[in-house]
């Protein structure tokens, strides 16, 4: 599967949620609702896993309760955070300290974009 970069550097192929949906699996669709309700508080069910990445018309709960990296880069028009004016912004530095592979995606993004 190809790389899938989502606006925080994720790899949109490599997470649960969008394997659950890609294979239509309830069953780990249901584990995942379960983990994500004890962890946050928030009401989560099967269907709220349902993604097809961050940046597609079908976005999990996680995306539409949680995130607040995807609301801010859509607002901004970038395609990622790294391609953001105000990259590594608060918002964006809070995420990245539980996702060091987010990080380096978009440190290496940010190698790859011309100076400007």
């Amino acid at each position: 599967m190809t790389e899938m970069i989502a606006y925080c550097g994720l790899n949109c192929a490599d997470c649960d949620m969008f394997k659950a949906t890609q294979l239509k699996d309830l069953e780990w669709k249901k584990r995942i609702a379960e983990r994500w309700t004890k962890q946050h508080g928030i009401e989560f069910a099967p269907s709220d896993v349902d993604c097809n990445g961050c940046k597609s018309d079908k976005l999990s709960g996680w995306c539409r309760k949680i995130c607040k990296v995807r609301p801010c880069a859509e607002k901004r028009n970038v395609n990622t955070c790294a391609h953001c004016s105000d990259y590594s912004c608060a918002t964006l530095k809070e995420f990245l300290t539980d996702e060091p592979i987010a990080e380096k995606n978009l440190k290496t993004i940010r190698r790859t974009l011309p100076n400007e």
